[in-house]
């Protein structure tokens, strides 16, 4: 296929669908090496039926809903307004507590609010968090690190374009132990992430903007250029991923 014709084929990909957050497209060209660590073994470990709950970021509460927690027991937050529109329809039917939650990450709930708050890949201030706990209570993050997407930023001549605000195990447990808390379990890894063919690629990265800001096939044609080649003379684009995991106990 001549440059202008792979082109134009790659800027076709750009116009898929990229509402929502579904990766159903994504199934078998790529995969992501699995995290020592699940999640949600560690929220079923801790999490007692007892508990005032707060999830943070619940997105379209899939994942709160499978712990199964008694519902009036249960407070939820969401930023994205599409994300809040329909909880509006799926949790508040059911007696959970719906807040939305701005950039300033302020919690709008009284003191001492909550036995556990839950947080999958949402930004938090470890200040609001503190004050929404009652003392003894848990806070379980887990969260994506400042190396996540670098490896591929770097192949597309990205780096500059991304945010560099350093993120990571150590800065998260040091801030939180700022507030009182005492960190009961902490783990960082960096997955291997692989991309089988050029379609899955595109995709992926025009549905997360913000880990590769301002991309396109237009601007960055000639970098994807040279991931086809390493795709045909290794099989797979490799990437790599960041994640860590903490468990902290509020000591106040």
């Amino acid at each position: 296929m001549r440059n202008e014709e792979q082109k134009n084929y790659w800027q076709s990909l750009e116009q898929e669908n990229i509402l929502g957050w579904d990766f159903s497209y994504m199934e078998n060209r790529w995969s992501l090496e699995e995290l020592p660590w699940s999640y949600e073994n560690l929220v079923h470990k801790y999490l007692k039926e007892s508990m005032s709950l707060l999830d943070m970021g619940t997105g379209g509460g899939e994942r709160l809903l499978t712990f199964g927690h008694p519902y009036e027991r249960t407070s939820v937050t969401e930023g994205w307004l599409p994300n809040y529109e329909l909880l509006q329809k799926v949790l508040k039917p059911l007696g959970i507590k719906i807040v939305y939650v701005d950039e300033t990450d302020r919690l709008d709930f009284p003191e001492a609010s909550f036995d556990i708050v839950l947080n999958n890949h949402e930004s938090y201030d470890p200040k609001e968090v503190s004050r929404v706990l009652k003392s003894g209570g848990l806070f379980i993050t887990q969260q994506v690190g400042e190396k996540n997407g670098y490896v591929l930023a770097e192949k597309m001549n990205m780096v500059e374009n991304r945010d560099h605000a350093k993120w990571s195990l150590k800065i998260a447990g040091e801030e939180l132990e700022r507030e009182n808390f005492s960190l009961l379990l902490g783990r960082e890894f960096f997955p291997y992430q692989k991309f089988y063919d050029m379609e899955g690629l595109i995709y992926y990265m025009k549905r997360i903007p913000w880990e590769y800001p301002g991309f396109s096939v237009s601007a960055h044609f000639e970098a994807l250029l040279k991931l086809q080649n390493e795709l045909s003379i290794n099989g797979e684009i490799k990437n790599l991923q960041h994640r860590f995991i903490l468990i902290a106990k509020l000591e106040k």
